[in-house]
């Protein structure tokens, strides 16, 4: 069969579906979860939810992220453009409660934390789906705390859910400010309540309020397994979880340590003699157990489509905002959170659409990316996404489907001094004063540097990263870090 006009025989398709039939979306999203954290993949994490969804959908094993951090990533995925050109290219959060600062609220009120936030001007996926979609949204916002820049103000029907890029799991405080809102405003109603519970209660009721009515599109960000954003090092140096599923890992022999300089111990007032933090194996654990409690609520709401009948048209897209830290497994890539190799920027990602829209059980390993979210859920409903806004992605459908090659061919990243360029199978990566060329398809863990074999395919993709950073430097300028 003649596979080349299939993508337009697609588009043709969808562009007739009317309200009623147009797809669902579900998009689950991670905090820093391991690029091998999937117990699928057999490295004894208990996850039978994502597990399920592998089987009934697609495993993509190079999937990318726009920045190796929370917030650019997570403005990447809404507006299907890369943080430099969206303006969201570093963190909206304030560091002094790194150094055990806890912010009083006439202070807090005027730190970038709580001022800083998405250009107005920027479109986010509710805004670029067709006209009739309820959307919702129960989680991990990261994108500005003040009105006009939370969720509701920005095409979403419906919010609950913190505005920081971390919270203490049971407190909904980060470090000491409370940040749990729902709609636009500050609420303290469900404090002492696992916020991963939390989120699965509002996504539940999302579900069973709106399913078989208008098409819709969820949005649950999970703040699980990130870190509890606590002042406290004891519960800052691990992942809270509830006991429930703490259980279900072999005990440790010591949940905490003593160690004589924390980190920050120069300005940190925990700093000021022995600390007690947790150890790496309780820490393990607790990730681990976060993983396995979010997975249940993930359960939960697959449960639930099935239960309504709407299972078949709903796309259901699983990722994590960035590379694993702390407790998580990166393997087999290098590096974790923050950084530009592999294990910062490549994550886990599932992807399910039934009644053979996507093929079951199936792994891909086309080079695709979060940008893609948006352009390939504007083609599965039909809908034609604005000419006066460039989108940095791709109808991701053909390559799902084995009917085409992934139309990326190349990829492009900057935080701070560190950055990479992926050229093909080819990998330019630097990380402050290391680094390196190499070639992902046989080396996908970076050990060897081919930069000095190689000198001409280096200088290709340094010249590919520089015409790439003149481009988003000519792009539109946006808030809140460009200068215009």
């Amino acid at each position: 069969m003649n596979y080349k006009f299939l993508p337009l025989i697609f588009l043709v398709f969808t562009a007739s579906l009317s309200s009623a039939d147009r797809p669902n979306i579900l998009l689950i999203v991670s905090d820093d979860q391991g690029y091998n954290d999937l117990g699928v993949l057999g490295n004894g994490i208990i996850t039978p939810a994502l597990d399920r969804l592998a089987g009934e959908g697609t495993r993509l094993t190079n999937f990318y992220v726009t920045w190796p951090a929370c917030t650019p990533s997570r403005a990447s995925l809404l507006t299907g453009r890369y943080p430099q050109r969206n303006g969201i290219y570093d963190m909206i959060r304030n560091e002094a409660p790194d150094y055990g600062y806890q912010y009083p609220p006439s202070e807090y009120e005027v730190s970038f934390e709580r001022i800083g936030g998405m250009d107005l001007k920027e479109k986010m996926i509710p805004d670029l789906l067709p006209p009739g979609y309820v959307c919702g949204f129960y989680g991990k916002w990261d994108l500005g705390t003040l009105k006009r820049f939370l969720p509701t103000s920005r095409g979403f029907d419906d919010f609950y859910g913190f505005v920081n890029t971390g919270i203490d799991f049971y407190t909904h405080e980060r470090y000491g400010v409370p940040s749990m809102y729902r709609n636009l405003q500050q609420t303290e109603e469900d404090k002492g309540t696992y916020c991963t519970y939390l989120f699965e209660r509002e996504a539940i009721r999302f579900l069973k309020e709106h399913s078989g009515q208008k098409p819709f599109f969820l949005y649950v960000p999970f703040n699980a397994p990130h870190n509890s954003s606590a002042l406290d090092p004891k519960i800052r140096t691990s992942v809270q979880a509830p006991e429930k599923y703490k259980k279900m890992y072999p005990p440790v022999e010591k949940e905490t340590r003593t160690i004589e300089k924390y980190r920050y111990a120069e300005r940190n007032k925990w700093g000021k003699g022995p600390v007690k933090v947790t150890t790496p194996e309780a820490r393990e654990r607790d990730y681990r157990a976060s993983v396995t409690c979010m997975d249940a609520s993930i359960g939960k709401m697959l449960d639930l489509l099935d239960e309504k009948g709407i299972a078949d048209n709903t796309i259901v897209v699983f990722f994590s905002d960035n590379g694993g830290s702390g407790g998580a497994d990166n393997s087999p890539l290098r590096g974790r959170k923050g950084q530009t190799w592999e294990g910062g920027i490549r994550v886990p990602c599932l992807v399910r659409w039934n009644a053979g829209r996507i093929p079951a059980g199936t792994v891909n390993s086309e080079f695709l990316s979060s940008l893609e979210l948006v352009p390939s859920f504007a083609a599965a409903c039909g809908h034609k996404l604005p000419d006066d806004i460039v989108f940095d992605g791709y109808d991701w459908w053909p390559a799902l489907r084995g009917e085409a090659k992934s139309p990326r061919t190349e990829m492009f990243w900057k935080r701070r001094n560190t950055w990479g360029a992926r050229v093909g199978h080819w990998k330019w990566t630097v990380m402050g004063k290391d680094g390196g060329l190499f070639h992902l398809e046989d080396d996908p863990g970076e050990k060897l540097d081919l930069s000095t074999t190689n000198p001409e395919k280096l200088a290709e993709l340094k010249q590919a990263y520089q015409n790439w950073l003149d481009e988003m430097e000519q792009a539109e300028p946006r808030g809140p870090f460009r200068d215009f």
